[in-house]
C-alpha cells in the first residue's frame, strides 16, 4: 500500500508499509481490516460537525525494544492538563483537504511543534478511521508511523508541554501497569501506569484497541481501579 500527495514535507506526504520491521506486521493487519466501531462508540456526527484534527503514533524501537512516543501536556493547560497523549493537534488551512491527506500533515507537523520530531525520519503506514471526542468536539485521525530514522526530540514550549518521552511497548503489554480508569462521572476506561503517570481516556483507549486487534494485548485485572481526580 503506497500513495503520494504534494504536501510540505518534501514535496510529499507517502503513506507506505513496506520496509517496516517484522514485529509491525500485526499492527500493519489490523489498520488494513478495523472497523470504526471497533475503535470506539464515539464517531464523527453524520452532520460533519467537529473540529478535524489527528494525532501521531509513532512506533521506534529504542535500547528497550519496540515502543511508542508520548508526550505529558503542561499542568497548566485549561484543558486535558498533565495528561499524557500522543502528539497532534486541530488541522491548519495549509495542512490541506481534511477528507485527503491534511490529517497526516497536520499529525506530522504538530509531532514536530510539540516535541521537535523531523518529520523527514518518518515513515506513515497507515491511519485509522476518524473517532470522535464528545467533551471537546474534535474529529480525530489516528495516523500511524514508523519512526524510521529517530531524532533527538523534547518539549519545544514548556507553557503547553511538560515532556517528551518514549514507552516500550512490553510494558503497556505488562498486565502489572494495566489499570480501570474511573472517572468521578462514573466513566470507566483502560488506563496504563507509565513513568509515574497515569495514561488514560482517548490515547489510552487507542492504545488499548492497537493492543488487542495487533494480538498482543494479554489478560489482565480490569477490577484494579485507579480514580481520576475530578478536574479530569
Amino acid at each position: 500500500m503506497t500513495h503520494a500527495s504534494s504536501g510540505t514535507y518534501g514535496g510529499d506526504v507517502t503513506v507506505s508499509s513496506k520496509g517496516l520491521p517484522e514485529w509491525l506486521d500485526p499492527v500493519v493487519s489490523a489498520v488494513e481490516t478495523i472497523e470504526p466501531k471497533q475503535l470506539s462508540r464515539f464517531l464523527p456526527p453524520e452532520s460533519g460537525a467537529g473540529r478535524q484534527s489527528a494525532v501521531l503514533i509513532l512506533f521506534g524501537e529504542g535500547e528497550r525494544g519496540p515502543e511508542l512516543l508520548l508526550m505529558e501536556r503542561a499542568s497548566s493547560l485549561r484543558s486535558h492538563a498533565g495528561q499524557p497523549s500522543f502528539p497532534g493537534g486541530a488541522l491548519d488551512p495549509e495542512d490541506g483537504d481534511p477528507a485527503g491527506d491534511g490529517p497526516l500533515r497536520a499529525a506530522l507537523r504538530e509531532a514536530e511543534e510539540e516535541t521537535g520530531l523531523d518529520p523527514t525520519g518518518v515513515q506513515i503506514f497507515g491511519v485509522l478511521p476518524k473517532l470522535y471526542i464528545p467533551v471537546s468536539g474534535f474529529v480525530v485521525t489516528p495516523v500511524l508511523a514508523w519512526w524510521r530514522e529517530p531524532t533527538p526530540v523534547g518539549v519545544v514550549d514548556p507553557a503547553e508541554t511538560a515532556r517528551v518521552f518514549t514507552v516500550p511497548v512490553a510494558h503497556l503489554t505488562d498486565t502489572a501497569y494495566r489499570v480501570t480508569s474511573v472517572h468521578p462521572r462514573g466513566h470507566e476506561g483502560p488506563a496504563f501506569l507509565v513513568d509515574e503517570a497515569l495514561v488514560w481516556g482517548f490515547t489510552a483507549g487507542l492504545i488499548d484497541r492497537i493492543l488487542h486487534y495487533a494480538g498482543w494485548e494479554l489478560p489482565w485485572d480490569r477490577t484494579k481501579q485507579v480514580p481520576l481526580d475530578w478536574r479530569a
